[in-house]
C-alpha cells in the first residue's frame, strides 16, 4: 500500500475520485530497482504496470525464433523517464509483456497490482472508462514516439 497523494503527483490519475484513488493506493507498492535489474522480462505474464518515480527505464524489444529455440536479441527502443507509464500490457489482453524493461540507473517506481486493478474495473464502471482513456493516450505517446524514431532513422 501507499499513499494516494504519492498517485496524484502523476497526470494518469487525474480522472480518479477521492474514493478510487485510495482503491489503486491500497493495490500498490513502492519498490527499487538497482542498476542493470530487469523490471519486466518479455513473453511473461503481465502482473503489475508501474510509474517511474525517479531514474531511468530502458525499453528493450526482444525478438525470437520460432526456428532456433536459443535465439534471442534485445534491441534498445527508448528510455521512460520519470513521471512516465510502463508495462501497460498488464492491462491490455492477452496480459503478457510484450518488451524487455531494465533500470540505467538505481530506479524508484510504484507498481500496480494489475490483476486487483481489472478487478475494481469490474465493479466500477467509471474507474475501467478513465483507466481505458488514460491507457489508450499513453499507448499513443507511445506509437507517436516511435514513428518520430523511425522518421529519424530513415532520414
Amino acid at each position: 500500500m501507499i499513499s494516494p497523494e504519492l498517485l496524484r503527483r502523476f497526470p494518469f490519475f487525474n480522472f480518479m475520485d477521492e474514493a478510487q484513488l485510495k482503491a489503486v493506493a491500497m493495490i500498490a507498492e513502492e519498490n527499487e530497482y538497482k542498476k542493470d535489474e530487469v523490471i519486466v522480462d518479455a513473453g511473461k505474464p503481465a502482473s503489475h504496470f508501474f510509474f517511474l518515480i525517479d531514474g531511468s527505464v530502458s525499453h528493450n524489444a526482444v525478438v525470437t525464433s520460432e526456428h532456433d529455440p536459443y535465439y534471442k536479441k534485445e534491441y534498445f527502443v527508448s528510455n521512460f523517464n520519470p513521471g512516465e507509464i510502463f508495462g501497460i500490457s498488464a492491462l491490455i489482453e492477452p496480459y503478457m509483456f510484450t518488451a524487455t524493461l531494465r533500470a540505467d540507473k538505481t530506479s524508484h517506481v510504484i507498481q500496480v497490482n494489475a490483476a486487483a486493478l481489472r478487478a475494481l474495473c469490474e465493479v466500477d464502471t467509471k474507474l475501467a472508462l478513465g483507466l481505458n482513456r488514460a491507457v489508450a493516450k499513453a499507448a499513443m505517446d507511445r506509437l507517436q514516439q516511435t514513428r518520430m524514431q523511425l522518421v529519424a532513422a530513415l532520414g
